[in-house]
């Protein structure tokens, strides 16, 4: 079982559906590619739900492709983590390797701007 070790987890009200495991906005939906996020959903929901959220420390992310251990991470379309290379939101720094998509990961959130 991978671990996480949150600093701090928000409620957060959902708009639409959102997976467990991914990039959310503020607006309560799954991260579009490159854009700010609030934090890390810790499980699925659909709209008009509460889940928690984890927006500072630790926190699993679902991979959207491969990633190296220390990589600066961007979300892709649907939320997931994918490497950050010239633009976009920086969202997390990789605490593990994933191999491909579907992997999970451990990730340290920092804060982020686009």
């Amino acid at each position: 079982m991978k671990q996480s070790i949150p600093i701090l987890t928000l409620t957060q009200l959902l708009t639409a559906t959102v997976a467990a495991n991914r990039f959310t906005t503020v607006a309560g939906i799954q991260t579009g590619a490159d854009l700010n996020a609030l934090g890390v959903s810790r499980v699925g929901g659909i709209a008009t739900e509460r889940i928690p959220v984890d927006v500072l420390g630790t926190a699993i992310v679902e991979s959207g492709a491969a990633i190296a251990a220390g990589a600066t991470l961007k979300s892709d379309a649907t939320g997931r983590g994918i490497t950050w290379v010239t633009s976009g939101a920086r969202l997390a720094v990789a605490l593990e390797a994933a191999g491909g998509a579907g992997e999970f990961i451990e990730v340290m959130l920092i804060p982020n701007a686009a």
